[in-house]
Formats: C-alpha cells, structure tokens, sequence
C-alpha cells in the first residue's frame, strides 16, 4: 500500500483527523497539498510532515464551501502536483442543537461547509482525474448519519446527506474509473477532547453510554494516526481498487456491534 508518486488532496488538514491523514499519506511517500482555512495550523502540518517524509506537503488555504475558492484551490494543486490521484475530505463542523430549536444560521452553515463543501471538492477532484480515468474519493460521514442525534440534529442531517451523495458519485463515476467511500470514523480528535472537556459529569456519562460503551474494542475513540491513518492509505492505494460506494466504520464497532 505505498503510495510513492501518488498526488493527493486533503481538505481540513490543520487539526485531528485532517492531519493525520496527510502524515499518514506523506508517511507513504505521497505528494500531498494539505488545503484548510486554518492557515497557521495548515501550514505547520505540512512542514512537520515534510521533515518526517518520505513524500511532501505543502499547504494552499480554501473555504470548501465556496465553489471559486475550491476550484481556484484544486486546479493550483493539480497544477502544483501534475495532477490528481486522491481527495480525501475530513473537513467538517458541528454546531449542537436539538432538532427542536436549531438556528437558521446554525443549519445553513453546517450544510454548506458538510454538504456543499463535499458536493465541490468531489466534483473538482472527478473534474481532474476523469482525464486519467483512475481515482479515489474518500468522504467523512458519520454515525451521526445513521442514527437519532438529540443533541445534534443538523449535523446529523448533514452527515445522512454526505452518505446519500457518498452512493450516488459512486454510481455516477464508476465508469469513469472513480472509486467514492465515504468513512465513519469514531476517532479522538482535538475537537473530541475539547468538547468532552466542557461537559458536565451527568453529560459526560450519557455520553459514556451514547457513544463509547458501544465501542467493542476497548470502549475508547481510536487513534487518528494509528487507527484511521493506514485506512486512509488503503482506501488511496490501488489495494482498494475494487471497493466504491461504500460507507466504512473506523470506530472499533461503535456502529454495528451491540
């Protein structure tokens, strides 16, 4: 699963999953253009990464909802790098809120940065590797996508719609020679952390129960850099050639083990 000469694009490249996916691909000798709209953090990935090596990154900021800032992004790194072999999209926000008495701004913002921002970067990376009829798309869904999330009603509408998309490009672009899966990770993210550390005890053992007592393996969110990170590079490498329109947990069997 080495990906020497590989030509890679991850989006929200700055912090947790993001990153450790462009280690792990730089790890495997790719080329990567690590894109965020996090410049400093974005910045400091890439060059970490870089030393580390055997492959490279550079960094190339972009808002993945706005579709001239993401084509301008994508036809520079393809220009960059001489092409586009892999795109693969961790980047996401979340914005809690029941489905009661979620913000109007709250939706929309989660939607296009979720949504619209996975519908355009995956239709400029199909545009770039379509010529060469081979490529992967990796998108980030989610259990939210799966389930009843109380306390997260939009994103979890907008983790169901990334897997809908996820299935369609799939179908759309296989005769094109473009793999679509889309990952459900339940991994330990700065964010992760971050949120649990503001929770109450009463919320932090609800969540216990909601989310990691369901984890088979260990009953802990996973490792970015040991857990997800060789995923991601089977699903860039040619090892996954014949696997598209999938949606694939990487969470210890959080999603199907009961």
């Amino acid at each position: 699963m080495e990906l020497n000469d590989y030509r890679i694009v991850v989006t929200g490249a700055a912090r947790g999953m993001g990153a450790a996916t462009v280690r792990a691909y730089v790890g495997a000798g790719a080329t990567v253009v690590a894109m965020d709209v996090n410049e400093a953090d974005g910045v400091r990935v890439a060059e970490e990464a870089t030393r580390v090596g055997p492959g490279r990154a550079t960094f190339t900021a972009v808002d993945v909802s706005d579709a001239d800032d993401v084509a301008r992004a994508f036809d520079a790194a393809a220009d960059r790098m001489g092409g586009l072999d892999v795109l693969a999209h961790p980047a996401a926000i979340q914005r809690p809120a029941s489905a009661s008495d979620v913000p109007v701004a709250d939706w929309d913002l989660m939607m296009a940065v979720n949504v619209r921002g996975t519908v355009l970067t995956n239709q400029a990376a199909h545009r770039l590797m379509a010529p060469n009829r081979r490529g992967s798309v990796i998108n980030f869904g989610s259990i939210s996508g799966l389930r009843p999330e109380p306390s997260a009603a939009a994103y979890s509408a907008s983790k169901g719609a990334v897997h809908s998309w996820t299935r369609t490009a799939a179908a759309t672009w296989g005769p094109d020679g473009i793999r679509v899966n889309a990952i459900l990770p339940a991994i330990a993210t700065p964010m992760y952390e971050e949120a649990k550390a503001r929770m109450t005890e009463e919320q932090l053992t609800a969540h216990y129960w909601q989310n990691e007592n369901s984890i088979a393996l260990g009953h802990a969110y996973g490792d970015p850099d040991r857990d997800l990170g060789p995923v991601m590079v089977f699903l860039a490498s040619e090892a996954s050639r014949f696997i598209t329109g999938q949606l694939i947990p990487v969470d210890g069997g959080q999603a199907s083990v009961r």
